[in-house]
């Protein structure tokens, strides 16, 4: 993904979520997945997909259950 690609999806994020602590750093290496964080901490990844001409970016979030609140005692 490119860097200006980068760039606007990461202005798009920090609209959609009302969060300017969302970053979408380039990645390191040109091959490697582009990792979106809030601060410093990871959240998730972005995948670009072209098809048809058409491009789209998949944000793919992994939430781990330890991160979740307990559930409620019934």
């Amino acid at each position: 993904m490119r860097t200006t690609e980068i760039a606007r999806v990461q202005e798009y994020l920090r609209k959609a979520f009302n969060n300017n602590r969302i970053a979408v750093p380039p990645p390191m290496k040109a091959d490697a997945p582009v990792e979106v964080y809030i601060g410093d901490e990871f959240v998730g990844v972005l995948h670009r997909d072209e098809d048809e001409g058409e491009v789209s970016y998949t944000f793919m979030m992994t939430i781990l259950d330890m991160d979740l609140p307990p559930l409620p005692e019934l």
